[in-house]
């Protein structure tokens, strides 16, 4: 019974944070005895060169149990804390940026404009031994001088409820963003990019792959904008080899500004993954994606199924590929055509070096269409490296490149394409024991085929560069038990 009032714990504070966005505090339910935290995720922890491959005991990382066939982001591993805990902090960045997107080819508010961001930091961790609650948010108010942009508010937060039992597991997550811009970028390598606080306290939670979440990956789709990304994951072992995995995802985006095109995405994954050995599995997938576009009546169902390998290493390597056909129905028929068929993959590499790690994604597939097109076919790159310099300072380099096209093309009509590059670098050292600050550069571009703007100024690339800085501090962590 007490592993239900965690869960019901779990689920109501999840729902309270997805409505309110503010700070909620999870509690166990009875009066017994406070029992020692249990694991959290850790999607890239830092490490030090002292831990060793799986097959040596190694007490400090734990292997990641999640599901290979799942929704969620594959780890290098888990790692065990002694405390449940929480942190409220603040956090001040300001934004030097050369020029800004339109969305009709055209680059406004020619030289250079700041932005100043101030917010609100809160992270909270509640574990107990077979269970896990865990949140960050962030939450404040932008200045700016940038005329198109002006002044506003964001929001991020993500939460997640985790149920690790002998047999059966069950994940629960939410990610929610208000941001002023696309969240492809934003905010670079500083804090500002992620919610919740920094630094060696900072709370990592299982999160979802790219492909389950709505794309905001063309910077020509202006404005502010909310995203939500729902979902409910069960794995449950059939034998020591085999499981069973099946998950539901819903996300939404929305934007403000018109001109642009809103989505949603209801996503049905089922998986089933079998232990070749302690550390390579095979499985297979099917998803089944609802394409929803509002004031459209197009839609979108979308079938893949996929054979997939992966290979872990316990703090050492996190390796996903999967690869199969593609089929998407149209509601209407474009351009004659009711369904088209094409291969979909996914390759994703985590590796953890003696002090670097490296983070690698390519997806090929149908996306939403980055919020200017209804559906699209959709190829991405991520590339993440930290590298820690000295004792104090840690350098972040990445990477991002996403390709959207139009699904169907269409006789005698040009069809839109749109490839958008990220290219960021910065480095991040503490003040003190509760401040950190961090600095980078980050170039954004926008290269389309040009027929989305007919003016006579109409750009098919476009370029802004950004200086961005951050200053974090957070108040001594508040030990729950």
């Amino acid at each position: 019974m007490k592993v239900w009032k965690q869960f019901a714990c779990g689920i109501l504070a999840i729902v309270a944070y997805d409505f309110s966005a503010t700070a909620v505090l999870a509690q166990e339910a009875n009066g017994e005895k406070p029992k020692p935290a249990a694991r959290v995720l850790v999607p890239l922890p830092d490490l030090n060169g002292n831990q060793q491959d799986d097959t040596d005991n190694n007490q400090t990382m734990q292997p990641d149990r999640g599901p290979v066939a799942g929704v969620q982001a594959p780890t290098l591993g888990t790692s065990e804390l002694r405390h449940s805990y929480w942190v409220p902090g603040v956090q001040y960045g300001i934004t030097a940026q050369s020029s800004n997107f339109s969305n009709t080819g055209t680059t406004q508010n020619q030289g250079w404009t700041t932005t100043h961001y101030a917010s609100g930091n809160f992270s909270l961790l509640e574990a107990w031994n077979h269970a896990m609650f865990g949140t960050n948010y962030s939450g404040g108010g932008f200045f700016s001088s940038d005329s198109t942009q002006g002044n506003g508010q964001f929001q991020q937060l993500s939460s997640a409820f985790e149920l690790d039992e002998r047999r059966w597991q069950m994940l629960v997550m939410e990610q929610f963003s208000y941001l002023p811009q696309s969240s492809f970028g934003f905010g670079g390598t500083t804090g500002l990019s992620v919610p919740g606080i920094t630094g060696a306290l900072s709370v990592a939670l299982p999160g979802l792959q790219e492909v389950f979440a709505p794309g905001q990956s063309v910077y020509t789709a202006t404005g502010p904008r909310y995203s939500n990304d729902s979902a409910v994951q069960l794995s449950y072992s059939v034998s020591r080899r085999g499981s069973f995995t099946v998950a539901a995802v819903y996300g939404f985006l929305r934007f403000s500004n018109p001109g642009n095109t809103d989505n949603d995405m209801e996503i049905l994954n089922a998986g089933y993954t079998y232990a070749v050995t302690r550390k390579d599995y095979l499985g297979a997938i099917y998803h089944f994606t609802a394409f929803h576009f509002p004031g459209n009546p197009e839609a979108l169902g979308d079938h893949a199924a996929q054979f997939m390998y992966g290979r872990r290493i316990t703090g050492r390597l996190a390796l996903n590929l999967a690869g199969g056909p593609e089929i998407t129905n149209f509601r209407f028929p474009v351009s004659g055509i009711q369904r088209t068929t094409r291969g979909s993959g996914i390759a994703s590499l985590a590796y953890g070096f003696r002090v670097t790690t490296l983070r690698l994604i390519y997806s090929h597939g149908v996306g939403s269409g980055g919020g200017l097109l209804s559906g699209s076919n959709n190829d991405q790159v991520i590339a993440n490296l930290n590298r820690p310099i000295g004792r104090l300072w840690t350098s972040s380099l990445s990477f991002g490149f996403s390709r959207n096209s139009q699904l169907v093309t269409i006789k005698s009509l040009s069809s839109p394409t749109y490839n958008s590059y990220q290219i960021a670098g910065g480095l991040t050292r503490p003040l003190t024991g509760t401040t950190n600050f961090s600095i980078g550069y980050q170039a954004q571009i926008q290269a389309s085929n040009g027929i989305v703007c007919t003016t006579p100024a109409c750009q098919s690339n476009q370029t802004t560069h950004q200086i961005q800085m951050s200053f974090q501090w957070h108040a001594p962590a508040q030990v729950l038990r």
